[in-house]
């Protein structure tokens, strides 16, 4: 097969005839055959087309890149990626020549597939043990492909993560605001991607995305009517308030005071009935927003008070709170002041 490109006449091992449909640059053309679409390397289009990306390239810079911008390219009719309808990440690997002279990738260049009618906008981020190391703003046309980055080959073993969040171009009131897809790669499953895709002479292998944008979810009404009519008390939010139990300035813990039935109890039960009424006398005081509260635990060897300070550490209402003399309790009694 020939191909004639400026005074060059290249060849290319195979039995269809072939055509070069685009000129990329001076390095790199599309050709087009048996009705497949793929660039390849002038200076290597003499070799099987599967072979074809065999030209030594830099390896991208291994800083942290952000993009917000970068030109679209041109459209492709999606051929050459293998993919059923959807959106796909397509991977195509770029080989070298190791010591042996066998075949071996030094790194994939990664494109975004779309194969449906839709227009969208995505929000791409590379991650590596969840930090982002490439992020991308931009829009993908339908039946297009978009040439998004490089990635090294070695760095696929540091347990990337592909994330995109999708959205429609133009926004429809019946579609979802976004939708997120995620691919996580392992490096047992990408040395066997690459070796079937090398026994099936493939250009490169892909991942669905998404099959198709999906609709808005609605969340059904609950109707408060049917609720109040099966015996359900309903009140309006504004006045929960209301409805909640009063709340105490002042709370004996003393477990006399809590259950008339206590003298079974061991010191545990004791204990566990005693912050049981701490807790809900608590919660009532922060839901009708007291200024204070008074909770009487005695003296005893100070067990309840202990275990009632350290809850109060952790209670982010909660402003101060002090265990001194007061004249009605002596020392048996914490006083809590909130903020609100």
């Amino acid at each position: 097969m020939k191909f004639q490109i400026g005074d060059k006449v290249l060849l290319l091992h195979s039995n269809e005839e072939g055509e070069v449909v685009d000129i990329i640059d001076k390095k790199m053309v599309t050709v087009d055959v048996g009705g497949v679409q793929f660039p390849v390397y002038i200076d290597q289009i003499d070799f099987p087309y599967f072979k074809r990306f065999t030209q030594k390239k830099a390896p991208p810079p291994k800083q942290k890149k952000y993009v917000d911008d970068v030109k679209k390219e041109k459209g492709s009719a999606i051929k050459g990626y293998n993919v059923a309808e959807g959106v796909w990440i397509s991977f195509l690997p770029v080989f070298d020549k190791d010591i042996f002279d066998d075949d071996v990738v030094e790194y994939f260049r990664i494109y975004l597939v779309n194969n449906t009618d839709t227009h969208f906008k995505f929000d791409y981020h590379l991650r590596y043990t969840g930090e982002s190391e490439f992020n991308l703003l931009n829009e993908i046309l339908p039946f297009n492909d978009f040439y998004i980055h490089d990635v090294e080959f070695e760095k696929l073993n540091d347990a990337p993560r592909f994330d995109f969040e999708f959205s429609l171009a133009t926004p429809d009131k019946k579609k979802a605001d976004h939708f997120e897809a995620s691919l996580k790669m392992k490096a047992k499953q990408l040395f066997q991607r690459i070796e079937e895709m090398l026994q099936k002479q493939e250009a490169s292998f892909s991942y669905l995305l998404m099959e198709s944008y999906p609709d808005k979810v609605h969340t059904e009404k609950v109707d408060l009517h049917k609720l109040s009519a099966a015996g359900f008390k309903v009140y309006d939010a504004g006045q929960a308030r209301q409805h909640i139990p009063p709340a105490r300035t002042v709370v004996d813990l003393h477990i006399e005071k809590i259950s008339n039935d206590w003298k079974h109890l061991n010191n545990f039960e004791i204990l566990t009935a005693q912050l049981r009424e701490f807790e809900k006398y608590y919660e009532l005081a922060v839901l009708h927003m007291q200024p204070t509260l008074i909770i009487i635990h005695g003296v005893g060897e100070g067990k309840l008070r202990d275990e009632i300070h350290d809850i109060l550490r952790l209670k982010h209402e909660v402003k101060s709170f002090v265990n001194q003399y007061h004249p009605l309790y002596g020392y048996g009694a914490t006083e809590i002041y909130f903020q609100y």
